[in-house]
């Protein structure tokens, strides 16, 4: 297993403003520097990174200066996390322009890996449409992806339609889009995380670790939580998985270079 790290935990995540007004333009970003995040992720000891869309197409024009920050680190980018509402047929094709430029982007320097979330609740509510709707066009994500050199995964994320167990299981059928567990929004959204990992065993394509508190909902290094990541690591090394972890966090109170140490220490233990 080689270790990454994603970047959001510096400067926490945002949408660019440009999207209240441009659906095509509404990439995630995180308000942090990324020369330094880059250097930080690998000054505590991972191989990898993970960065959003928004953040990449800010060194569209001047590519050379991102391959340069990861080059002097030492570091590969990984894989690059976009997202979309995905079911409102009107602003689907915006949505996909979009997707398809960050896999563009994402091939340009050199990841792997495109991981999507998304899946937008109504205010009326849910419909069984929703699902079929967010399920072809994660079909159409994964054609972007290929297309670029890149494999394609779904995120589940607490706030789309695909929190808990039963819609996740709603959601896979519907879909040939890889997988990618985040341990932590699995366990937020009422599943066990290693059982949901060995349910979709054969459809991991990407593996998000992080920790969480329950009863707040927060998110912390590995082994600050309540999640047993003995059991989720073992899970994943039933799967066959035998690729990049990439620890996440979304927000920490403290030096986002030591809660990145904390995890890597933990998960090492862990693996060795």
């Amino acid at each position: 297993m080689k270790l990454g790290y994603c970047t959001i935990t510096w400067g926490g995540v945002v949408g660019h403003p440009a999207g209240v007004t441009s659906v095509k333009d509404l990439f995630y970003l995180t308000h942090g520097s990324m020369d330094g995040a880059v250097r930080d992720i690998a000054a505590a000891g991972y191989q990898g990174v993970e960065m959003f869309d928004g953040n990449l197409a800010e060194y569209e024009d001047k590519p050379e200066e991102l391959r340069g920050i990861m080059e002097e680190a030492g570091i590969s980018l990984v894989s690059v996390y976009t997202g979309a509402n995905f079911i409102y047929a009107d602003i689907l094709p915006d949505e996909l322009h979009r997707i398809q430029r960050a896999a563009e982007l994402a091939a340009t320097f050199g990841a792997e890996r495109l991981v999507v979330g998304g899946g937008a609740r109504r205010a009326a509510g849910t419909t069984d449409q929703d699902y079929q709707r967010l399920g072809n066009a994660l079909d159409t994500v994964t054609d972007i992806a290929a297309a670029a050199g890149l494999s394609a995964s779904y995120h589940p994320h607490l706030g789309t339609i695909v929190e808990s167990p039963d819609e996740l299981e709603r959601l896979m059928p519907l879909t040939r889009i890889g997988f990618c567990p985040d341990t932590a929004h699995l366990a937020a959204g009422g599943a066990d995380p290693a059982a949901t990992i060995r349910k979709y065993r054969d459809r991991i394509h990407h593996v998000h670790l992080k920790d969480l508190h329950k009863e707040t909902l927060s998110f912390l290094p590995l082994g600050q939580g309540e999640l047993d990541f003995p059991d989720i690591v073992q899970a994943v090394q039933e799967s066959g998985y035998d690729s990049w972890l990439m620890v996440e966090l979304d927000e920490y109170g403290g030096d986002p270079r030591a809660a990145a140490e904390i995890s890597r220490k933990y998960l090492e233990e862990l693996l060795h």
